[in-house]
């Protein structure tokens, strides 16, 4: 499944309130998913192994690190299970090699299609991302224009914005 993504990535030190914030408007809470990302050393962009309680996929995306709303170019396959997604990434260990993990628990919620995450990631911290989902690069200016209603909505700082992905803060601690 191809996608087009508008995000940010913030650092939050108010995810109660933001919660409260998410709840007031509507947002439909899917739960909390501890998840672990595998990281593979691939030429270019990030392939990604996400296993988890809720969610479990293959994801590879392109994605400019910048702070502040940015496009993603996204190929995602859902797994079945959580299982079959484990024996993916020892597969894909083998294969590539494994570059970093990234655990974190991770409250997910929605709001038509805009998703959000209030995540406490192990070794880093709690942020807040923000995910405006569409189809096509041809929808950037809606989706541009979802993510920064719900920055405003959220009061995210820009002193707040992050614009690494968690796999390079970790590594580069």
């Amino acid at each position: 499944m191809q996608k087009h993504l508008v995000e940010i990535k913030a650092r939050s030190s108010r995810a109660a309130t933001q919660r409260k914030i998410l709840l007031a408007h509507g947002a439909e809470f899917k739960g909390t998913d501890h998840q672990v990302d595998h990281y593979f050393n691939v030429p270019e962009g990030r392939l990604k192994l996400r296993s988890g309680n809720i969610e479990h996929s293959l994801i590879f995306y392109k994605r400019n690190n910048q702070a502040g709303p940015k496009d993603s170019s996204v190929a995602l396959t859902r797994i079945a299970t959580q299982e079959l997604a484990n024996s993916f990434a020892q597969t894909l260990d083998a294969a590539l090699g494994t570059w970093v993990k990234v655990d974190k628990q991770r409250e997910i919620y929605f709001i038509g299609n805009v998703k959000f995450h209030l995540d406490e990631v192990v070794g880093l911290g709690s942020f807040l991302e923000i995910e405006a989902i569409g189809n096509s690069p041809d929808q950037r200016p809606e989706l541009l224009a979802q993510c920064q209603q719900y920055m405003k909505l959220l009061e995210v700082r820009p002193d707040e914005l992050v614009e690494n992905s968690y796999s390079d803060l970790l590594t580069q601690k």
